[in-house]
C-alpha cells in the first residue's frame, strides 16, 4: 500500500499544477486540444484523491458485517475512477473537439502552448517513472505486460495507466496544435481533442475490465492454483487434494478454501498436523494468501472430491 500512495501523491501533485497551467493557456490561446488536456489533468488529480479514499477504506478492520474486512473498497473506488476517466475525461474531450471542429477558430501565437506541453510532459514523465518504479518493485522481475495484467493493486496500475495516457495525450495535443497553426487549419486542433478523448476512453475501458474482474471475485492465476494443490498432495498422508477455490478480497489479501482427502487409516492428530504443515507451506510460498480454510475428508469421499 505504501508504494501505491507514493505513486498517487506524485500523480496528484503533478496533475494539479499542470491542470491550472493548461486552463490558463487554453483561455488565452483558445486551443481546444489544450482545454481537453486541462480537463484530463483535472480529472486525473481528482481520481488520485478517490484512490486515496479507496486505500483508506480498504484498511478498515473487519467487523461482524464485513468479517473479511473492507479490502474490496479499493476495487470499487478504482471502478469509479475508470468511469470518471471515460465520462469526464474521454467524453468531455470528444465533445469539446467535435464542437471545435464544427466551429473552428484560429489559434493565437502557440508559443505558450508548446511551453506548457513541454512542462507537462516533464512532470507527467516524472510521475510516470515514479509509478513505474513502484510497479517494477512489486512485479518481482516478471515481464511488464504479464505483471500489469496480473496486478491486483488497482491504485498502482491505475496511476500508471493514467500517466501513460497523459503522455500520449500530450503528444497528440502538440501535433494537433502544430498542424492547426502551420497549415492554417483550426479544425485539426479539434480533431486532436477527439483523439485525446478516444485515448482516455480506451484506457478507461481497460481499467473497468480489470476492476470488474476483481469485484466479482477473481481468483489466483492457474499456475498458482496448481502449485497450491501440489503442495497439499506432496504430503504422504494426503491421497488427493481438490481444486483450490480462491478469491482476492484485497490487493494483498487472498482467501483460499481447499478440500483434502486423507489416506485410509490416518489418525485425527496426524491429519491435523498435516493440515498445519500445508497451511505453513502455502503461506511461506504465497504470502498474499492470508486466509486458508482446509476441509479434510476421508477416503470414502474421494469420488465427491474428484467431482
Amino acid at each position: 500500500m505504501a508504494d501505491s500512495k507514493i505513486a498517487i501523491y506524485g500523480a496528484i501533485a503533478a496533475n494539479v499544477a499542470i491542470a491550472v497551467t493548461k486552463f490558463v493557456v487554453a483561455g488565452i490561446t483558445g486551443s481546444s486540444a489544450m482545454l481537453s488536456e486541462g480537463i484530463h489533468s483535472a480529472v486525473d488529480a481528482g481520481n488520485g484523491g478517490l484512490l486515496l479514499v479507496g486505500l483508506h477504506m480498504a484498511k478498515k478492520p473487519a467487523t461482524p458485517e464485513h468479517p473479511f474486512g473492507r479490502g474490496k473498497e479499493l476495487y470499487f473506488w478504482s471502478l469509479i475512477v475508470a468511469v470518471l476517466i471515460f465520462g469526464l475525461g474521454g467524453g468531455m474531450s470528444i465533445y469539446e473537439g467535435v464542437v471545435h471542429m464544427q466551429q473552428p477558430e484560429a489559434l493565437s501565437d502557440p508559443f505558450w502552448i508548446y511551453v506548457v506541453l513541454a512542462l507537462a510532459a516533464l512532470f507527467e514523465g516524472a510521475s510516470f517513472l515514479v509509478a513505474l518504479r513502484q510497479f517494477r518493485r512489486k512485479s518481482a522481475g516478471r515481464p511488464f505486460w504479464s505483471s500489469l495484467h496480473g496486478s491486483k493493486d488497482p491504485a498502482l496500475y491505475t496511476v500508471l495507466a493514467e500517466d501513460g495516457a497523459a503522455l500520449a495525450g500530450l503528444a497528440v495535443a502538440a501535433v494537433g496544435v502544430w498542424a492547426s497553426h502551420s497549415l492554417n487549419m483550426p479544425v485539426l486542433d479539434g480533431a486532436a481533442s477527439v483523439v485525446i478523448g478516444c485515448i482516455l476512453a480506451g484506457v478507461a475501458v481497460l481499467l473497468v475490465r480489470e476492476s470488474r474482474g476483481l469485484l466479482v471475485g477473481e481468483g489466483v492465476r492457474a499456475e498458482t492454483a496448481a502449485a497450491i494443490r501440489a503442495i497439499a498432495q506432496r504430503q504422504p498422508q494426503v491421497l488427493k487434494a481438490g481444486l483450490p477455490l480462491t478469491m482476492y478480497i484485497g490487493a494483498d489479501d487472498v482467501l483460499l478454501a481447499l478440500d483434502v482427502v486423507f489416506a485410509e487409516g490416518v489418525a485425527a492428530e496426524d491429519a491435523t498436523a498435516t493440515v498445519v504443515r500445508i497451511e505453513r507451506a502455502i503461506r511461506e510460498r504465497f504470502p498474499k494468501i492470508t486466509r486458508i480454510y482446509i476441509e479434510s475428508r476421508q477416503r470414502i469421499d474421494l469420488a465427491e472430491a474428484e467431482g
